[in-house]
């Protein structure tokens, strides 16, 4: 159960992650030529994937159940996504649109978790469990290979997202200002990635016998 003084995050934060992240389900789903009910499908499990299991994981009700206006918003992206020519959509918008529901989400999620009274670390881990499942679920659905499994960098964009709304938070600075910050970090390091296909070092196992 939440805390009595616990603060309550304004709603239009968790719209905005949600529209923003139902718009690259929509996308996707436009991408693969799918009906309008599989295009709203797609939008609605991106959009409140991360958020359901960000209230899941804290013993919170699911946002979207609470707020009337999620589910529209979800229903009018998709709608936008739909009537709009295809080609608006083409080449990397997809991607960046992830990017910044990716940073929104892990922003939100850190930022409820902190709310909730858990500790600082695992606030950061749960932002960026929320910030990436939403995207996972779309693609996994999809049939596609998850973006998380691409070498470019986006669990760390999301880890920065998230770190710096707890270290913010810890500093005593204005929420608005901690989420600010965080967001544009989070959505500059993965739009750097997209841009420049800056990648973490993968693993390599090691081949030479120090006995030999």
């Amino acid at each position: 159960m939440m805390p009595a003084a616990a603060p309550v995050l304004p709603p239009l934060l968790d719209l905005a992650g949600t529209a923003i992240f139902a718009l690259t389900g929509a996308l996707l789903a436009a991408r693969l030529r799918q009906t309008f009910v599989t295009m709203a499908f797609f939008a609605l499990v991106t959009g409140v994937g991360g958020g359901s299991l960000r209230d899941m994981l804290l013993g919170a009700p699911a946002f979207w159940l609470r707020n009337p206006w999620v589910a529209a918003v979800i229903f009018a992206t998709a709608l936008i996504a739909w009537f709009t020519p295809r080609r608006w959509w083409e080449n990397e918008l997809l991607e960046w649109a992830d990017a910044a529901g990716l940073a929104a989400f892990a922003v939100l999620g850190a930022a409820k978790a902190l709310a909730f009274g858990v500790a600082p670390l695992p606030a950061a881990v749960l932002g960026v469990v929320t910030g990436c499942a939403g995207g996972v679920a779309r693609d996994v659905i999809a049939g596609v290979p998850s973006i998380i499994m691409r070498p470019e960098i986006y669990v760390t964009a999301a880890a920065a997202s998230a770190l710096l709304t707890v270290l913010g938070t810890a500093a005593g600075l204005p929420n608005a200002v901690t989420w600010t910050i965080a967001w544009i970090v989070g959505f500059a390091l993965r739009g750097a990635a997209i841009r420049w296909k800056l990648a973490l070092p993968a693993y390599a196992e090691r081949t030479d016998d120090p006995i030999a």
